[in-house]
């Protein structure tokens, strides 16, 4: 009796997202993913486990040039509760996030790729949580497989029309970069 068992690389994605832009970002980058690797989408609230060999996709929305704070989830919480705001606070919206995950985050030998949800402006008066994700994980050791990755949301904090879409060819382009790295750790067998 003969075992299969399936090579793909597997990447984790893990986010925090308040409003569900960056969550329909995330399952759109594994949409783009899926077929190529082996992917699983998990919020950074349910403490997620990365083994050392996956690749890890980890993106937030930006919150004051920055990742969130215990304070800047209150601040989203209040704007959640205004009716003309028209934003529904996620399930976990007011749980750590990935701030506070990424103090403990793994080191993966395939790599990482950070991304962020931001207001559609210069990124100098936004900032990135892209930038700051990807800061962190190299100082822990990890390699970038590519740069920080910013998707637009507008003033209310919704998604910019074709960046599910931009999310999507981002996340094949990722599987096709975890694709290679793990043909050459094979030493090019296949």
């Amino acid at each position: 009796m003969s075992t299969t068992h399936d090579s793909r690389p597997t990447a984790v994605i893990v986010f925090e997202s308040m409003f569900g832009s960056t969550r329909r970002v995330a399952e759109a980058i594994a949409e783009g993913m899926s077929g190529r690797v082996q992917v699983s989408v998990t919020s950074a609230t349910d403490k997620p486990t990365v083994n050392p060999s996956d690749v890890l996709i980890v993106g937030a929305p930006t919150h004051a040039h920055s990742l969130s704070r215990p304070e800047s989830r209150r601040e989203a919480v209040r704007w959640a509760q205004d009716s003309k705001a028209h934003l529904t606070l996620e399930a976990d919206g007011r749980a750590s996030g990935i701030r506070e995950w990424l103090e403990a985050a793994p080191a993966v030998s395939h790599g990482f790729a950070a991304f962020d949800t931001r207001v559609d402006m210069p990124r100098i008066f936004t900032g990135s949580a892209a930038t700051v994700i990807a800061k962190r994980l190299r100082k822990q050791g990890n390699n970038a497989i590519a740069g920080a990755e910013s998707f637009l949301v507008d003033k209310d904090s919704h998604l910019l029309e074709g960046e599910l879409e931009r999310a999507r060819h981002w996340g094949a382009r990722l599987a096709d970069t975890a694709l290679v790295a793990r043909h050459s750790d094979n030493g090019g067998a296949s």
